[in-house]
């Protein structure tokens, strides 16, 4: 039996290549994203294991509150420490160092790199440098204010030499430098791309406002001192903003918080090769009943020969096993491509690493290879079950069909629970309260499946009229061959419902991030519309990040300019909760129009040392009134005592604020992050080209700030969206694009299976134009059955999950020309499948089709 599965699997090459690459691209996915992270957490590894070589153990400042983002600046600590340390009697040396955030000007003007990726480091010039992690290149090392050494990547891209001038800037306006020196991290030019910017320490202290503080201790033992020992000696000194670890450790914590992006980055490809795969194994499962079918006398002519219901099941399961084998092995190595020129990608834009072969290890090959198998032997075991079935007398009857399951009757029934369970399963996971993220994600993602599960077991009693009203247009404009073409879809409705399906699972996905994001859309504009009521806003170029406050004291020096109010914001916890905290000034309400449900327009302006608003939902949430006391905990250690003063009514779509809101003297005195999400500004006369120029002018040394009225703020946080979702509408395509090959599997077998028919209607007079029609106009009707169930479905999910995230400002909203050009590209899907099937069917010979059987 293996032997005739395997002859009878070469045999039909054409089906089993497109039925493998069911599984392709799905195991590229996983097979890239595998790679991809494993080569680059490789590269940060090595990168920072090898800064910290020459150390034994770190002493680092750390956050009292640990952010969920890591957006919350960690405090440093007080520079005694290393007096201390050094006095320990296991310490030979210990060197201290400011490690923030600067950025790079080129001589454009412009700054080199995002907000994220300008490193800054001190260097104590008058210290052993043996644990220094930087290497000089050329020049020495900066000495004093006005002097700095920058990276080699940076110095190589701009063409900045020793003795040349260079801007920067931090917290506070650029500044020339001279560059004394060029710089190498370890055995790089740079760390993945970002720009490093070297002070002398006393430099690095003025500059970041750590006059007295340190954020980094790093510390060698002297000889027979292990590092646990030294470690052990050092954590007394500690306190709620200071840790130490050994060096492999704190290399290790190094690479992770560089690597979080990339986690990211590999469980969202994972997550849409997941999809692929699970489009695929309708396509696989669809495929092989459609062949089991068609091979009925085959199968009954082995039972008659002797061959058990078993060998028949394994005969069919083999030949899955051997497609999926196949596909995986293909995307395997595809996958193996994408990784490939995805780094090559990084090395291109700057992203410098050391590793210069990708990590191609055996859990990737395992994970790819089992997985895509996996996937198409669990979608084969219906089909081989039914294949089971078939008696040996189907060899010598006429017309005989598959033989009906004994659960059928049971179909409708069973379908309609998973459905009801599928709908069950989301609304638990999406409206019960008190459940962790982790959890909702699992139950919403198991929910999804089963309901794409369900409208897929009861799709075929819906697969008639759905045909027959998606086929008028074909019928009207097709002719007799259009007419055919929707009696096709409507002949077998079991089949095209299943083929339907694989598209109604991409078409779903895709509807639902649609209308998700029609709902942010419009939410973001109405709420943008409703409080944005200042004149000017600054925000930080490019995505939006946050800026110096210095910046919001030279615009306020700027001619005609009345009211600057700035907006900042930091995590901290309240209770077991951590929340975002924001620090506003006493013109908040001048700038933006808030709606108070209990407080008025005076409440910003008095908050004092103690005071706070609060959003109402955070209100409700929490059975809070003014008066009420609040508990705040920051990173930096501090503990607020606070009352509320008023209650915020919250519109829907957001605002700038976070639950609880303080005066920005508080803020400024509790958290080390000082830097404005918002800057907003009036200006007399208004938004004005004039008065643009002059605020533009007032920031000129602030390379990082953009002015912006209230259309360019809201048209610039759209865009981002806009390009949010056209990455996940490229990526969910790829399960459109597997499942096409499911439309193409099903109509090459229907072709195959209507030879005589086509022949028939060939020699009463239909052209082979009107058969290469007839078999485009019955692709376009399933991908069209696909689309308007898949719309169904995702639009369900959509209303489903913004009706549980409503109280967080986002409202439903259906994008009707979004689902319009949905429906465009599954009638072009449909007629891109019907390509080869049709020209398959034009070319049968006449005679020969009318003689086949």
């Amino acid at each position: 039996m293996i032997t005739v599965a395997l002859k009878g699997l070469l045999g039909r090459k054409l089906r089993a290549t497109l039925t493998a690459f069911a599984i392709v691209l799905g195991v590229a996915m996983i097979s890239g994203s595998f790679v991809l992270t494993d080569t680059l957490s490789k590269s940060f590894d090595g990168i920072y294991h090898e800064s910290y070589k020459s150390t034994d153990a770190v002493v680092s400042s750390k956050q009292a509150v640990k952010t969920e983002d890591g957006s919350t600046e960690t405090p440093a600590f007080s520079a005694a420490v290393l007096k201390q340390v050094e006095s320990l009697p296991g310490v030979r040396t210990a060197q201290g160092s400011i490690e923030d955030e600067a950025q790079l000007v080129g001589k454009s003007g412009k700054p080199i790199g995002s907000a994220d990726d300008g490193i800054a480091i001190a260097v104590d010039t008058s210290a052993d440098q043996s644990q220094n992690p930087l290497k000089l290149v050329s020049g020495r090392w900066p000495s004093g204010d006005g002097e700095v050494a920058i990276d080699k990547s940076t110095a190589e891209k701009e063409h900045f030499e020793v003795g040349q001038t260079v801007g920067a800037f931090a917290d506070g306006p650029v500044r020339k430098y001279e560059v004394t020196g060029i710089v190498r991290y370890g055995e790089v030019d740079s760390i993945g791309g970002a720009t490093i910017t070297v002070f002398d320490l006393s430099t690095a202290q003025r500059l970041f406002d750590k006059q007295g503080k340190l954020d980094l201790i790093r510390v060698s033992a002297k000889t027979g001192v292990t590092e646990a020992e030294l470690v052990r000696q050092i954590r007394p000194l500690l306190t709620a903003t200071t840790e130490v670890k050994s060096a492999e450790a704190q290399a290790s914590s190094d690479s992770k918080e560089t690597q979080s992006d990339l986690n990211f980055i590999k469980y969202m490809l994972l997550g849409f090769g997941g999809i692929a795969l699970f489009v695929g194994s309708f396509v696989i499962a669809n495929t092989l009943a459609i062949t089991v079918a068609q091979r009925m006398r085959e199968l009954a002519t082995l039972r008659t020969l002797g061959a058990s219901r078993r060998q028949v099941l394994g005969s069919v399961v083999l030949e899955s096993v051997v497609i999926g084998i196949f596909g995986s092995a293909i995307g395997l190595f595809l996958g193996l491509g994408i990784a490939a020129g995805l780094n090559a990608i990084l090395k291109a834009t700057g992203v410098d690493l050391p590793s210069e072969s990708l990590v191609f290890s055996g859990r990737t090959i395992l994970v790819s290879l089992g997985v895509g198998t996996l996937i198409a032997l669990l979608a084969s075991l219906r089909p081989a079950l039914r294949a089971t079935r078939v008696e040996p007398i189907a060899a010598v009857r006429e017309g005989a069909v598959m033989p009906t399951s004994r659960f059928a009757r049971y179909a409708l029934g069973v379908s309609l629970v998973v459905i009801a369970a599928a709908v069950a399963l989301s609304s638990w996971s999406v409206f019960a309260h008190g459940l962790e993220i982790k959890v909702r994600l699992f139950g919403l993602g198991g929910g999804i499946l089963l309901l794409f599960v369900g409208v897929a077991m009861i799709a075929k009693r819906l697969v008639r009229p759905l045909a027959y009203v998606l086929g008028i247009p074909g019928a009207r404009l097709g002719g007799t061959a259009g007419k055919l073409a929707r009696q096709n879809a409507m002949r077998n409705p079991s089949r095209t419902a299943s083929t339907a399906a694989a598209v109604m699972i991409g078409i779903a996905l895709i509807t639902f991030v649609a209308v998700l994001g029609q709902g942010v859309r419009s939410s973001f504009t109405s709420a943008v519309n409703e409080l944005f009521v200042a004149d000017y806003t600054l925000i930080g170029s490019g995505e939006g990040a946050p800026i110096s406050n210095k910046a919001a004291q030279a615009v306020a020096k700027a001619p005609g300019v009345q009211v600057v109010s700035e907006i900042r914001s930091a995590e901290a916890r309240v209770g077991d909760k951590k929340i975002l905290i924001t620090g506003v000034d006493g013109n908040l309400t001048k700038t933006v129009h808030m709606t108070w449900t209990k407080g008025s327009s005076s409440v910003p302006a008095q908050l004092g040392r103690d005071g706070a608003f609060v959003t109402d939902r955070y209100a409700d949430d929490h059975s809070l009134q003014v008066g009420s006391s609040l508990r705040v905990k920051t990173p930096t250690g501090q503990s607020l005592r606070l009352h509320v003063d008023g209650i915020f009514d919250e519109p829907q779509g957001g605002s700038p604020f976070g639950p609880v809101s303080i005066s920005t003297g508080t803020f400024d005195r509790s958290f080390a992050n000082h830097d404005n999400d918002l800057t907003l500004v009036n200006v007399n006369g208004g938004p004005t080209a004039e008065n643009t120029t002059a605020l533009e002018s007032s920031i000129a040394a602030f390379p990082d700030a953009e002015v912006q009225t209230r259309d360019e703020f809201k048209d610039g946080k759209l865009k981002g969206l806009t390009m949010m979702l056209n990455i996940l509408y490229l990526l969910l395509g790829l399960s459109v694009i597997v499942s096409l090959f499911g439309v193409i599997n099903t109509l090459v077998l229907s072709v195959f299976e209507r030879t005589r028919e086509i022949g028939m209607l060939r020699a009463v007079g239909m052209t082979r134009r009107q058969v290469r029609r007839m078999v485009r106009h019955e692709s376009i009707v399933t991908a069209l059955i696909g689309a308007a169930l898949g719309m169904g479905i995702g639009v369900f999910l959509a209303a489903l999950v913004t009706r549980a995230v409503s109280d967080y400002g986002i409202g439903f909203s259906i994008p009707f020309g979004s689902l319009a050009v949905f429906t465009a590209v599954a009638v072009a899907a449909g007629m891109l499948a019907a390509i080869l099937p049709a020209r398959r069917a034009s070319k049968l010979n006449v005679l020969e089709a009318l003689q086949y059987e």
